[in-house]
């Protein structure tokens, strides 16, 4: 399948599992809102939540979305948003996706960029004709 597809799923999809890991080992997932902009996904989180203490410890992330019939799922890098110009263009889309604009509050929030390495997808109705794997 054309990347062009699952890069459609990862714009139109309301909800994203974020799946970190924790510093024993043991495996934390999470839903979030975010966005999908130039070619990595944007979310939000505490610092001082598991998710945000996981990935400032092991920046290494896997997101899925909701669907296993449509599924997209992406193994990546998340890093830390530090510039106002994308900060701006993330906090600008969200508003636009969820008519809420996300605003740091404390310097406990912290918003991150994922970077995918490899991607999977498929559709559930021809999955061996279907299942596709992407390399960046």
């Amino acid at each position: 399948m054309p990347w062009s597809w699952a890069s459609a799923q990862l714009a139109k999809s309301r909800n994203y599992w974020v799946c970190t890991t924790r510093a024993d080992g043991r495996p934390h997932a999470m839903p979030v809102w975010g966005v999908w902009l130039d070619g990595k996904l944007y979310f939000g989180t505490s610092r001082s939540s598991q998710k945000g203490r996981n990935l400032e410890r092991d920046s290494r992330v896997v997101v899925h979305l909701e669907s296993g019939d449509e599924a997209v799922i992406l193994e990546g890098v998340a890093e830390e948003v530090t510039e106002r110009d994308r900060y701006a263009a993330y906090a600008n889309a969200y508003d636009a996706k969820y008519q809420f604009r996300p605003e740091p509050h404390s310097r406990d929030d912290v918003t991150y960029a994922v970077r995918p390495l490899t991607a999977f997808g498929w559709l559930e109705k021809d999955y061996t004709g279907s299942a596709t794997r992407w390399k960046f």
